[in-house]
């Protein structure tokens, strides 16, 4: 394995991680640590939605969700289109669970919202001097089943 074949594979690893995590501290609801993973000047469409220029901007509208509401992001399938020593681009598959706080909580957890939803997260990463970081993140649904 050359060099350069590691370099592409150490990145794609620290970007899928950054994919990975993205998806854990929304869930956490932590949206200080999921802003952060974010360059200062990135942007983020979500599904339907308006783009979001900036972090401070990514950030309010993730602080303005309903706090109540539960979210699970099982992402998976990160596929790499282009690597190179600055920048990567992947897809990555995702299926989302949500339910409310209001939920009673059952033998197996709380039950979830009828609506599964199937979706993509289209990324664009950047090597910062804080490491990798996304620039770039087009979230879009593929389909959904009630």
């Amino acid at each position: 394995m050359g060099s350069i074949e590691s370099e592409q594979l150490a990145a794609q690893a620290l970007c899928r991680d950054l994919v990975a995590r993205a998806a854990y501290f929304t869930d956490q609801q932590n949206h200080d640590a999921f802003a952060g993973l974010f360059t200062e000047d990135a942007q983020l469409a979500r599904p339907g939605g308006a783009w979001l220029n900036g972090r401070a901007e990514i950030l309010a509208s993730y602080r303005a969700k309903p706090a109540d509401r539960i979210t699970r992001h099982v992402v998976s399938n990160t596929v790499f289109s282009d690597t190179q020593a600055g920048s990567a681009q992947a897809v990555s598959y995702v299926l989302l669970w949500s339910t409310t706080a209001e939920a009673a909580p059952e033998a197996f957890g709380r039950k979830a919202n009828a609506r599964q939803v199937l979706g993509e997260f289209h990324d664009s990463f950047v090597k910062t001097e804080q490491g990798w970081r996304i620039a770039r993140r087009e979230a879009v649904f593929i389909m959904y089943r009630d």
